[in-house]
């Protein structure tokens, strides 16, 4: 099936190469010029793990093109939008919807009757109703897919999803779910759960998700809290609670909180939109979510200025993580890269590693220090922050970390590290609620 992906960020790149993987002919379309080249090299923009040879492969077979030319897309069965709903700029927490609305704008001339619309955004309840009546005066259907990527894991979460959501319109919706699943064939013969809903069901589906993983998180994270005024240890509380089945061990992990592109701004316009709706007291309890995440980036940072007596302006500070997760290049509200910011902020000489995220923190914060070297970021270091489980720190030797420091003393922000292994060999350890 002929396909066109309008935005070719982290979701479009990923669904565009996958889509080619498995047979398609996809032409993915951005306005950034810049990156279009790139990609059409097959080099995405962005570090994601196994998706460089995904693209090269796509690329090589003709199966993939990129193009700046909307008028590309003519001629494409389905058409995704997969392009950014970023936290606007006014102080009101709503998602921007600017690029979905240009987006689509600039695809309506190019659609031809018949043609399948495939919203991948995540958007705000009553987008898609809305954006459905401007193509249907083209004879077009709008259908709403909703992703659940992870950074880290997009490649696999695309081709192999754990299940596939379909917003289609009353009248419309068995043909619209025919072309879908022929799109997502390989996905469907393998048993993946596929739900049919209404519009507003598949935009929910997203939001909510992240708004209970986001919960997950901080409930964890305010039991944190109490194990730190108790002498409890969160990280046993956690293995204790998650063998209940209803609960589950995934995301009970405790340390400086979630970050990155979607869990942050996507409880926020959450709940602005929930207010719009006049329902704002029914996901009241995300903004004390967010309130928690964010405190425990600063509950990190009060640890290690206690840890200089109160006064950490010139002691040296390695930062060990500036992306939001392993495995990725984001630092898109970063809690590891926000850490760093504000011990600088106080003074601290602060020089900061990670494998992946360096160039991308230098375009945020030019001003903070970074090392291309691990070895060169911890050397003569009074502190060790572990911000970011990078395997490369989890693995890391503190035996022979410790002859490379100027004071052996560790902040396992992310609750990574082995507690008595470190203590073990000489270092002043201290986890996140442990």
């Amino acid at each position: 099936m002929k396909l066109s992906v309008i935005g070719c960020g982290y979701l479009g790149a990923v669904h565009a190469a996958a889509m080619a993987s498995i047979g398609h002919d996809v032409v993915g379309i951005d306005v950034d010029a810049e990156k279009v080249a790139q990609l059409s090299k097959g080099h995405p923009p962005f570090f994601e793990p196994g998706l460089e040879p995904l693209l090269t492969e796509a690329v090589a077979s003709g199966r993939l093109r990129f193009s700046t030319d909307m008028a590309d897309a003519e001629g494409s069965r389905v058409h995704f939008i997969g392009v950014g709903t970023p936290q606007r700029k006014d102080g009101s927490d709503a998602a921007d919807l600017t690029y979905v609305d240009a987006a689509v704008a600039a695809l309506i001339p190019h659609l031809s009757p018949g043609d399948l619309v495939a919203g991948k955004s995540t958007v705000p309840v009553g987008t898609a109703a809305r954006l459905a009546e401007l193509v249907r005066e083209r004879g077009a259907h709008l259908a709403w897919n909703p992703e659940f990527l992870r950074e880290g894991f997009a490649v696999k979460d695309t081709l192999e999803p754990d299940r596939l959501v379909y917003g289609v319109a009353a009248d419309t919706s068995d043909d619209d779910v025919a072309v879908l699943d022929e799109v997502y064939a390989p996905a469907i013969a393998t048993g993946t759960p596929r739900l049919v809903t209404d519009y507003a069901t598949a935009e929910l589906v997203k939001v909510a998700a992240n708004a209970f993983l986001a919960t997950k998180i901080s409930f964890i994270n305010a039991m944190a809290e109490i194990a730190e005024v108790t002498g409890a240890d969160v990280t046993q509380l956690a293995d204790a609670i998650g063998h209940d089945a209803r609960i589950g061990r995934r995301f009970l992990n405790a340390g400086v909180g979630f970050g990155g592109g979607c869990l942050p701004k996507d409880i926020r316009a959450f709940s602005a939109r929930a207010e719009e709706l006049g329902r704002g007291d029914s996901v009241a309890f995300l903004r004390h979510v967010d309130e928690i995440n964010l405190r425990r980036r600063q509950r990190l940072v009060d640890l290690v200025v206690d840890s200089f007596d109160g006064k950490p302006v010139g002691r040296r500070v390695a930062v060990l993580g500036l992306a939001f997760k392993p495995d990725s290049d984001d630092v898109r509200d970063s809690p590891a890269l926000d850490i760093a910011v504000r011990l600088h902020g106080l003074g601290a000489e602060v020089i900061s590693h990670d494998p992946e995220a360096i160039a991308n923190a230098r375009r945020l914060h030019p001003q903070l220090r970074y090392a291309d070297t691990l070895e060169a970021a911890v050397a003569d270091a009074e502190v060790v922050l572990v911000v970011t489980e990078w395997k490369a720190y989890r693995d890391l030797d503190p035996a022979m970390l410790a002859t490379m420091v100027a004071r052996a003393t560790v902040f396992d922000g992310r609750n990574c590290l082995d507690a008595d292994a470190w203590r073990a060999a000489g270092w002043s350890y201290t986890g996140m609620g442990r």
